[in-house]
């Protein structure tokens, strides 16, 4: 068989779950997927599932699949929950200072229309977005709270979206209980993700463009304001890699036991 070929097929859920298979990747609608957990559940409980929809990430059931801050808890897990997009990358430019912030953290994000989905939209609409950015959902966005759960502290997110079709970039401004030098900034998200394959860091604001084919994750722009009381730091991803496919990947790998970054890096 052609190793490069992909097959389609419409599968039942029940016959789906009755497949000799090890892991499903569920890249459904949100709400869609249901019924595919519940055939595996009732026919395969042991299966790994990865759910790239909203509906398992506030179920304590599930492991919540951000790796660069939970991977103990994804190991030999077999229900997985895969973050958004804008949640990835908006916790990953706050996890660091979490346990120094004092007030809330505003984050605001853009990203390209692919976010948006298939359905016709203003969203996706090409000509609309032409030469333009367009905010949405600036209260209680999906991801705010999502973000807001994992971290364990509230968040503020203003999402827009840009007419490039990929690539997502956040800025986050952070408010600390205690003052911090650019160094001591740096030296600190270091820390955190200098080991990290899928982060990578650099001195410099990452920009839109930077995200669009990444495999992972590039955060910069590191920078603390006059009086030292508060924290500026960047993020880039694709929304559709880091922000989806690869992580699901990634997630995937992890709860099966197999190198984390198979068929990611080399």
């Amino acid at each position: 068989e052609d190793k490069d070929e992909c097959i389609f097929e419409a599968r039942d859920p029940k016959e789906a779950a009755r497949r000799r298979v090890d892991a499903v990747i569920l890249a459904l609608p949100d709400g869609a997927g249901g019924a595919y957990v519940d055939a595996f559940e009732s026919l395969a409980k042991e299966k790994v599932i990865v759910d790239l929809s909203a509906d398992r990430r506030f179920d304590d059931n599930w492991a919540y699949g951000l790796p660069e801050l939970h991977r103990k808890a994804i190991r030999g897990k077999t229900r997985i929950a895969n973050p958004g997009c804008y949640a990835t990358a908006l916790q990953l430019c706050v996890a660091p200072l979490a346990p120094m912030v004092s007030g809330t953290p505003v984050v605001f994000g853009v990203s390209g229309y692919s976010g948006a989905g298939t359905t016709p939209s203003p969203r996706n609409d090409v000509e609309r977005l032409r030469d333009n950015l367009m905010p949405y959902k600036l209260v209680g966005h999906n991801h705010e709270k999502e973000a807001s759960r994992h971290l364990g502290l509230a968040v503020r997110f203003f999402p827009h979206v840009h007419p490039a079709f990929r690539g997502l970039l956040v800025t986050a401004h952070i408010p600390l209980a205690a003052t911090l030098d650019r160094a001591g900034l740096k030296t600190l998200y270091r820390e955190h993700y200098g080991a990290e394959r899928l982060i990578d860091l650099q001195d410099e604001p990452p920009e839109l463009k930077d995200g669009a084919n990444r495999t992972g994750v590039l955060i910069g722009g590191f920078d603390v304001g006059a009086d030292g009381a508060s924290a500026v730091v960047v993020a880039a991803e694709d929304n559709l890699l880091k922000g989806a496919a690869v992580q699901a990947i990634q997630n995937l790998n992890i709860a099966l036991g197999l190198d984390e970054y198979l068929g990611l890096v080399d």
